[in-house]
């Protein structure tokens, strides 16, 4: 089950780097551009951030160690 947690961290800790490059990706993208573009820039900004896909960390962290514990708990002792 540690391995399992391990591999989980290692996930989060890749999801929240990809989150924080893309976000200043992003913003030096939108400064380095003009007008509607960086409207559009801007606007993909703030989905990535905590507003968007950055704001379900949260929940896919609960859901995926509930997940491993129940998968634990059901399992059992298994027999080889």
């Amino acid at each position: 089950m540690f391995n399992n947690l391990t591999a989980l961290a290692m996930g989060i800790v890749v999801f929240a780097i990809t989150i924080g490059v893309g976000t200043v990706v992003l913003t030096k993208f939108g400064n380095s551009v003009g007008g509607e573009a960086n409207t559009t820039v801007s606007a993909l900004n703030s989905d990535l951030g905590t507003g968007g896909l950055a704001g379900w960390t949260g929940a896919i962290i609960a859901l995926a160690v509930g997940l491993l514990f129940i998968s634990a708990l059901q399992g059992g002792r298994r027999k080889y």
